[in-house]
C-alpha cells in the first residue's frame, strides 16, 4: 500500500484553480521534497492530504483512508507541522505537549510514554518547565515536531520545518527526518534550502498548481540538463529551469 495515492486532485477558490489536476504517488518510509515557489499550490495540497481541506475533485488517499470519504481517519493517520511555529510561546513545553495531547485525545499513560520517547529522540537537553519562547529557534522546531507526533502518525508532513533556523540546527532537524524515514515513517517535507531538497529521495515540482517534475534529485539534473553530468547541476538549477522558466 502507498503511503500517498493521489489522482487529478484539484482544488478550487472561486473562479481559481490553486491546484489543477495533479496526480503522484508517495512510498512507505520515503523521504518526498514538494518544492515550488510560493503560490504554487503546495500548502494547499498538503491540508488536503491532512484532511483539512476537501478537494474540488479528484482521489486522495492517505495511508489507505480515502480523504473525501473519512478525512477524520486521515487526521489520525498524519502529523502536520506548518510553515508558521503553532506553539504557544507564553506556555512550557510541558503544557504544549499536554494542551496538544489534550486535543488528540490522547491517553495519558500513552502520552506519557510517547512524550518520554518522542523528547529523548529529539535529545532535548532544556527543562520541560522552560518556556517556549525562552527556547532557541531550532529546538522550538523540534519541540513543535514532537508535538506533531504525539499520536504517532503513519505520514508526517513538514511545511518548511526549518525556515529561520540555523545551518546548524537545520542539519540537526534533517538528521531527524532521515531516522523517522529509517523508522518507516513517511516525511513529506516542503523547504526552499536546495542543499535540504538534496536529501529527499524524491522531488515533486509544483509551478501555478500544476506538478510539473517528479523524480530523484539526480533524474531532475539529468532531465533538465540532458548535456551535462548530473554532480555538475545543482538542484538550484533545476528549479530556475523549470520552476521559474529562466
Amino acid at each position: 500500500m502507498k503511503a500517498v495515492t493521489v489522482k487529478e486532485l484539484s482544488v478550487k477558490f472561486g473562479d481559481v484553480y490553486a491546484v489543477d489536476n495533479i496526480s503522484f504517488a508517495v512510498e512507505q518510509g520515503e523521504i518526498f521534497g514538494f518544492l515550488g515557489a510560493n503560490g504554487a499550490g503546495k500548502t494547499t495540497t498538503i491540508r488536503v492530504l491532512c484532511g483539512l481541506l476537501l478537494p474540488t475533485h479528484g482521489e486522495v488517499l492517505v495511508s489507505g483512508q480515502d480523504v473525501l470519504k473519512d478525512s477524520f481517519s486521515v487526521k489520525h493517520r498524519v502529523g502536520y507541522m506548518s510553515q508558521k511555529f503553532t506553539l504557544y510561546d507564553d506556555l512550557s513545553v510541558a503544557e504544549n505537549l499536554s494542551f496538544t495531547a489534550a486535543l488528540r485525545k490522547i491517553k495519558d499513560k500513552e502520552f506519557r510514554q510517547q512524550k518520554e520517547k518522542l523528547l529523548s529522540f529529539i535529545r532535548f537537553k532544556e527543562s520541560e518547565k522552560s518556556l517556549v519562547r525562552d527556547l532557541p529557534g531550532g529546538v522550538k522546531q523540534q519541540v513543535s515536531l514532537v508535538a506533531s507526533m504525539l499520536h504517532d502518525p503513519e505520514v508526517i508532513f513538514l511545511d518548511e520545518p526549518t525556515a529561520g533556523v540555523s545551518p546548524a540546527y537545520r542539519r540537526r532537524f534533517w538528521a531527524l527526518i532521515r531516522d523517522l524515514s529509517a523508522q518507516g515513517k513517511t516525511v513529506f517535507v516542503t523547504t526552499h534550502y536546495m542543499d535540504e531538497a538534496e536529501q529527499c529521495d524524491r522531488i515533486a515540482l509544483m509551478r501555478a498548481g500544476e506538478l510539473i517534475a517528479l523524480d530523484s534529485p539526480s533524474g531532475l539534473k539529468h532531465k533538465s540538463f540532458p548535456k551535462k553530468n548530473p554532480e555538475d547541476v545543482s538542484l538550484e538549477e533545476v528549479f530556475i529551469y523549470q520552476v521559474e522558466g529562466r
